[in-house]
């Protein structure tokens, strides 16, 4: 930027004649002075300006490229909303291996501002701290600062990391929603590799999670996403489930708000199933799921782990979530066309399945009508069997749905099904 001429009017003191000295000559160099304070500053504004503004040109083109935004960029925010950032939170303690997690997630993020990541690190682990430090400005590293034990009751005491991660939990949602002011985050632990359309998924199920009072949350993860249990070929296709999945998970500022204040000194994640928190709302979650553990070492101790959890098929094929209609998640519209499918699907037994005598790729209906009768039929087919509040892994309005030797099942409920019944736990 030019600076304002210093010749002319501001000139005169210099000028032959004019010695400068007094009263008027002291007057005039500070004045010159301080115009020449104001233009400094004023070129100082004018460069933050153009680096915000470039900040954000390189947004939208960022936007453009990962979107799929093909119109001219917008003159007003009415025409075209700036796309919402979605930070990333890494749940980390003492697991080095957290750099597995967070290489992918830098590998397959299209975009360092769109998609923050905070780590949040209790435990106190130097090593740990190190490698997540090593990420230098890739990454906000912050630490849980009460890292003393919890007074728990005495049956409790080999369960006191459940209750460390509880408080964890507390403090670092607090830290991005509060602190941070982010209006939705979604949560990752240590131990999670995510898929390449991960950032892909949670876009484009980030607009119906706020608008759609029915949901409370949208999952990465299928409790029976096993080799096997899901469709190859159904990569897109998506659900809704009444249980709660976690295992890389998004929720919203307005759910952390409701939830925070009751928020329990354990076990968070079996709390969110119960029916207080629930209130009959739903989570989306994949045919194929976004996120694999890796952590067969935890507070867990690896209980399913070994069973279930190192089979789990994680998506590599990308698909462009962003592009598609996806209204068919619609509570009414889905309703109609599940209850269609599931129970227009003829019932059959374990038998019929394993003898390989039935054409088609089904759906076909296993029916079960009491808690045991479910665990006995899910075992049998190779499915989680565990209940939490009544509601099955993965279940919506009672059915489980997966693929057996290429064919879709529904294990389901009797028709007319109504309600959880939280006993059936």
């Amino acid at each position: 930027m030019r600076r304002p001429s210093t010749q002319g009017a501001l000139d005169t003191p210099d000028k032959p004649g004019n010695t400068g000295d007094g009263a008027g000559g002291g007057q005039l160099g500070n004045l010159m002075n301080e115009v020449m304070r104001v233009a400094n500053a004023f070129e100082a504004e004018l460069a933050s300006q153009k680096k915000i503004l470039l900040q954000i040109q390189n947004h939208w083109a960022v936007w453009d490229n990962k979107g799929g935004v093909t119109a001219a960029k917008p003159k007003s925010q009415a025409e075209h909303s700036a796309p919402a950032v979605i930070p990333i939170l890494v749940i980390a303690c003492n697991r080095v291996t957290v750099k597995r997690c967070l290489d992918k997630l830098i590998e397959h993020r299209p975009s360092a501002e769109l998609y923050p990541i905070i780590v949040s690190q209790d435990c106190g682990h130097a090593e740990t701290s190190d490698v997540i430090a090593s990420y230098g400005s890739q990454l906000t590293h912050i630490k849980q600062p009460d890292l003393s034990d919890i007074s728990v009751p005495s049956q409790h005491k080999k369960f006191q990391g459940y209750y460390k991660i509880s408080r964890h939990y507390r403090w670092a949602l607090n830290q991005v929603f509060n602190s941070f002011s982010y209006s939705a985050v979604v949560v990752v632990e240590d131990d999670l590799e995510v898929a390449p359309d991960f950032f892909e998924y949670f876009r484009a199920l980030h607009p119906i999670l706020k608008s759609d009072p029915t949901l409370w949350c949208v999952s990465a993860w299928n409790d029976n996403g096993r080799e096997g249990f899901v469709d190859p070929g159904k990569a897109s296709l998506l659900y809704r489930t009444d249980f709660f999945p976690g295992l890389g998970w998004m929720l919203t500022k307005d759910l952390w708000a409701e939830i925070e204040p009751k928020w329990p000194a354990s076990f968070w994640d079996d709390w969110m199933r119960h029916p207080d928190q629930r209130r009959d709302r739903s989570c989306i979650r994949p045919e194929i799921s976004r996120t694999l553990t890796f952590g067969r070492k935890g507070v867990s101790l690896g209980q399913f782990y070994d069973k279930y959890l190192r089979f789990i098929k994680l998506n590599s094929e990308f698909v462009p979530f962003t592009k598609m209609d996806l209204s068919y998640l619609e509570k009414k519209k889905y309703d109609e066309s599940f209850e269609k499918e599931v129970y227009a699907a003829p019932i059959v037994t374990v038998e019929d399945l394993k003898s390989g005598k039935l054409s088609g790729s089904g759906p076909f209906r296993v029916q079960y009508s009491s808690p045991d009768s479910f665990k006995t039929l899910a075992r049998s087919l190779g499915v989680m069997d565990d209940l939490k509040s009544g509601v099955p892994r993965a279940g919506y309005r009672g059915v489980v749905s997966f693929l057996l030797r290429g064919k879709r099942v529904c294990l389901a409920p009797p028709a007319g099904w109504s309600q959880y019944d939280p006993s059936w736990s």
